[in-house]
């Protein structure tokens, strides 16, 4: 099975990269990103024992949420840009929001969340290489400090986190320096103490560097190709 022995390997690099980082491996989570794949190649991941998956698309995920709902131990991300007139469904679907990019956003998330009487946990996504292509806020706006303030008023968010995605190299160290931005930044607010932010995940590296990601402090992988291969086009 090409998925299982693949998550068997992903998991000896990160093991070795948790060593070279003076961290245990227990800390890092990793999520197999599923996004363009059907739901057998989900059950197969989660049959190797990945209980951690992110999804791209609300409107993708909406169509096979239902034939993988017997999955109730499976905690579903949602990693993509997600418009604010998709929170609503994007809050019954998801577990986490990994890529909580306003305080606009964070508010929609928050009255949907109270309208489904649960609590919805969301990362805060920083553009930390100010990419003009890219969504997440800017680590230096104002916005960042707004939302990180407002976060006390949202009682049916928790913000856990923060998630970033440098800019593409076929050289995984240059991302080394975007990864040790966001580590920095996260040991910054969480020295803040704020009201009902709590700074525990760091989610950064991908299939090409995530143990660079890990070796800089990452507590969540986000790997697709690596796990299922070549994406299928949708």
């Amino acid at each position: 099975m090409a998925v299982a022995d693949n998550i068997a390997r992903i998991r000896e690099q990160i093991q070795s990269a948790s060593k070279r980082g003076g961290r245990s491996s227990a800390e890092v989570a990793l999520m197999a990103v599923s996004k363009t794949f059907p739901p057998d190649s989900v059950r197969e991941a989660y049959a190797a024992g990945i209980r951690v998956f992110g999804e791209n698309r609300v409107q993708e995920f909406a169509g096979k949420a239902g034939a993988l709902r017997d999955l109730t131990d499976v905690t579903w991300h949602m990693i993509g840009h997600l418009q604010t007139n998709k929170a609503a469904k994007a809050a019954e679907l998801f577990s986490v929001v990994d890529s909580g990019d306003s305080l606009k956003l964070a508010r929609k998330l928050n009255d949907a969340a109270a309208q489904l009487g649960k609590k919805l946990a969301i990362l805060i996504e920083l553009n930390v290489a100010g990419e003009a292509a890219k969504t997440g806020m800017d680590p230096a706006s104002p916005d960042l400090e707004q939302l990180l303030s407002a976060a006390a008023q949202l009682e049916h968010l928790e913000i856990r986190g923060l998630m970033t995605v440098p800019p593409f190299s076929d050289d995984p160290q240059q991302a080394r320096p975007f990864f040790r931005r966001l580590r920095e930044l996260r040991d910054q607010i969480a020295k803040r103490h704020l009201p009902a932010v709590s700074m525990d995940v760091l989610s950064m590296g991908m299939s090409h560097d995530f143990e660079v990601a890990i070796e800089e402090g990452s507590t969540c992988v986000r790997v697709g190709t690596a796990i299922f291969g070549k994406r299928h086009k949708i």
